[in-house]
């Protein structure tokens, strides 16, 4: 490899930058500064704490143990749910949590705070199959407004069910061991170990016990405050039925407990409880619609402020578009690589097709939360993933468009996939549409500043994946006549080949070396994209910065390491005009390099640096 001095110095220049950083960063105690009281998303309240001494107005209920036949009423239960329409509750408007919401989706919050899941789910008894009948259990997926209505009118029921969602393993073991005592009890240890929740019961009797023995280590008590908030659900979740609009924007909502006793809307809601917690399913259904009648002239469909957002809401509920989207992702990206390897292009053509689908779904589901917030909808972890990978599923789209490179289409599918199924499938804070910090609600710059840098996010996501397909090609596409090894990309070509045998070794190094300069073509489009976009957006950055905070940088964490993030690109950039013997293959690793350093700045910092960006 020859480089020629001119070369030296430019990377020497590119050293001495990184070396000022690299002095700079242990340094990052003094300079970072920990976030001020705008900088951090309003405290999450489950449950509407001012309400929580006012009566339940579905009447007073009882928390006791069930009688012997626990099996039984849970059979009694589940066609009781199966018999209710809850539809004219579902988009009635609530305040929560700061904002005005529907039911529908106060109900899915409220259940995945406590049960860890979309759904509770209760067992049931079943008729077994089979010539020897007898019985088997049966899980049945109760209807999230149920279970959250069933929590306020009926919580007795729940008191020994598997309630409480437990995701630290160390502590769920700690509550299943102390409940079930015994090399007998081995069973029943492990059953409730894989179910990942505990009862509200475990919890009254060895909870005081398991945080004296771990309320010095971390994980224990961060578990247990957990814990707690569910708890809060389930004993006062008839404090959240605020649903009593005021006559006046500015004024506040207002529980329904606080309407006078013979409002029509107060007995209705109290006949609703008598009924339910009589399993009467006709008079519960007459109850249901009786208290959707009631509340309509009151709040008038006053959803977000607006009174327009309500359907779409429960829209956005039922859909799932970003769960879909991902599906429609993953077919599209199997589908472009068949194409791929096959040359088929039938098979690009309804990769195409999948692909559009899922932007069309992805797309909905990020407008669709914008609309109901009332915000651009990327001020949290989960909405900037959702829109870092729209970002780059449209940009990879609309170069698979313009130039026919159906390659482009396969990594933004790659992209689109990999990280909604992270969003929407892991821990990552933020799912609930929430209120935004006050710091993003000082200047107009912040949208332009973090759209930009999304984007920049999203092509080095594109790149990634064009680069992962570079060195597949690079080191596991074979030489050997007879295999297939080049797809041409550009447009008007063929969607892929094969080298004939008759061609020999000649032939198939020729197929290869076209495969990969095409390669090579594709990641740089997507790495130089990301290069400009990430500049921009750190100097759209600094200019946010000199509006909010009074100064252009502070060498605050984010800040810092998403300049050696564009460090990393700005190598990229360089090398490709120095005598490097392989660019293409060296290009292909920096990348791999500057997306893991892209990682480390997007999650790593929030995460292990405390800073002025502790909204993100």
């Amino acid at each position: 490899m020859r480089i020629r001095l001119s070369d030296w110095l430019k990377f020497a220049r590119i050293g001495v930058l990184c070396a000022i950083i690299g002095l700079l960063l242990p340094a990052q105690g003094a300079f970072a500064q920990s976030a001020p009281e705008g900088n951090a998303h309003p405290q999450s309240k489950m449950v509407a704490s001012d309400a929580e001494e006012l009566p339940n107005p579905f009447g007073e209920a009882k928390i006791v143990m069930p009688g012997p036949d626990a099996m039984g009423l849970r059979d009694k239960k589940a066609a009781f749910a199966k018999a209710l329409n809850l539809e004219p509750l579902r988009a009635v408007g609530v305040f929560h949590n700061g904002r005005v919401k529907i039911l529908d989706t106060l109900a899915r919050e409220s259940v995945r705070a406590v049960a860890g899941r979309r759904t509770y789910v209760d067992f049931l008894h079943a008729p077994a199959a089979g010539a020897y009948g007898g019985e088997q259990i049966s899980a049945f997926h109760h209807d999230p407004l149920f279970t959250m209505f069933d929590l306020a009118i009926d919580p007795g029921y729940y008191l020994d069910k598997p309630l409480l969602a437990v995701g630290y393993l160390p502590l769920r073991r700690a509550f299943v061991e102390a409940a079930f005592l015994g090399a007998e009890n081995e069973e029943q240890r492990e059953r409730w170990m894989k179910l990942t929740r505990i009862t509200p019961l475990m919890v009254d009797r060895y909870a005081a016990k398991i945080a004296g023995e771990h309320m010095s280590e971390e994980p224990y008590r961060k578990a247990l405050s957990d814990l707690d908030r569910a708890i809060e659900v389930w004993r006062q979740g008839k404090a959240n039925m605020v649903l009593v609009a005021p006559g006046e924007p500015t004024l506040p909502w207002k529980h329904v407990s606080m309407l006078a006793a013979e409002h029509p809307a107060r007995a209705a809601m109290l006949e609703l409880g008598t009924a339910w917690r009589a399993m009467d399913p006709t008079r519960t259904n007459a109850a249901i619609a009786a208290v959707a009648t009631a509340l309509a002239p009151i709040n008038g469909g006053r959803v977000a402020g607006t009174g327009g957002h309500r359907d779409l809401e429960l829209l956005y509920n039922k859909t799932n578009a970003f769960e879909w989207g991902f599906w429609a992702y993953a077919l599209a990206l199997v589908t472009l690589m068949l194409a791929f390897g096959t040359g088929r292009r039938t098979l690009a053509w309804l990769g195409s097709g999948f692909l559009v689908l899922a932007v069309g779904l992805h797309g909905f589901g990020f407008v669709s939360r914008c609309l109901i917030a009332e915000r651009f909808a990327i001020q949290n972890q989960f909405e900037s993933m959702t829109g870092l990978s729209l970002f780059a599923a449209l940009v990879g789209l609309g170069i698979m468009l313009a130039r026919r490179q159906w390659l482009f289409g396969a990594a933004s599918a790659g992209v689109g996939f990999l990280v909604l199924i992270t969003a929407t499938q892991t821990a990552i804070p933020g799912q609930n549409i929430e209120r935004e910090a006050a710091i993003l609600n000082t200047s107009v710059l912040l949208k332009y500043h973090v759209t930009t840098v999304l984007v920049s996010y999203g092509l080095i996501s594109l790149g990634f994946i064009v680069s992962l397909f570079y060195l597949g090609a690079h080191y596991f596409a074979r030489r050997e006549t007879g295999t297939f090894v080049r797809m041409s990309v550009a447009g008007g070509g063929e969607v892929g080949a094969t080298v004939d045998t008759i061609g020999g070794e000649a032939a198939a190094s020729t197929g290869r070396a076209r495969l990969l300069a095409d390669l090579d073509k594709a990641q740089m489009v997507a790495l130089q994209l990301a290069f400009w976009t990430l500049g921009v957006g750190i100097l759209l950055g600094a200019w946010w910065a000199d509006h909010s905070w009074g100064r252009w940088w502070a060498f605050d964490p984010k800040e810092t390491w998403a300049l050696l993030t564009w460090i990393v690109y700005l190598v990229v950039v360089h090398m490709r005009f120095a005598s490097i013997r392989d660019k293409a293959l060296t290009t292909a690793w920096l990348s791999l390099l500057g997306f893991v350093v892209m990682l480390f700045t997007y999650f790593g910092v929030n995460l292990l640096l405390p800073g002025l960006h502790a909204y993100a």
